[in-house]
């Protein structure tokens, strides 16, 4: 695997350990939990968070906007243990699919539906940008909610 490729691969793996043991820390009712009317909830947030690496790289290879609404729809994480689960699944399949990407795939452009064009190496820096963004999110939300997860976000 190329060694740009598996580095930024394990800063996504170190957010998603947090982001395990945040989830760890949580019940149930904590999933409903909206510190702002007109923000995402917990639970909301944390299902956005567990779709992000196979999302984004759907549309790094050009899916459609119909594509994306679609798969949103197909998928749907209501407790704590099936977001846990799909974290960790699609985790594990950006993993693979990363590792069968020659040099060539890695700088190949590919445009997303709504036109922002990047290399795959570009598309998963950006994932990395992504999930650090939304755990920052829920770290935040969990703090404003007396839930301070009490953890270090970097190592």
């Amino acid at each position: 695997m190329n060694p740009y490729c598996k580095s930024a691969l394990h800063q996504i793996q170190v957010c998603i350990e947090t982001l395990v043991k945040m989830i760890d820390q949580l019940e149930e009712k904590d999933l409903y939990v909206r510190p702002a009317p007109d923000k995402l909830s917990v639970g909301e947030l944390l299902e956005h968070i567990a779709l992000i690496c196979e999302a984004d790289w759907r549309i790094s290879n050009e899916a459609s906007q119909d594509d994306m609404e679609a798969y949103y729809l197909s998928v749907s994480y209501q407790d704590l243990t099936s977001i846990r689960e799909g974290l960790l699944e699609h985790f594990e399949s950006l993993c693979s699919n990363y590792q069968t990407l020659s040099e060539k795939a890695l700088l190949t452009e590919t445009t997303s539906h709504w036109g922002v064009i990047y290399t795959r190496y570009e598309w998963l820096l950006e994932i990395v940008a992504h999930m650090y963004h939304h755990r920052g999110q829920l770290h935040s939300m969990l703090v404003q909610c007396g839930k301070d997860p009490g953890l270090l976000l970097f190592e």
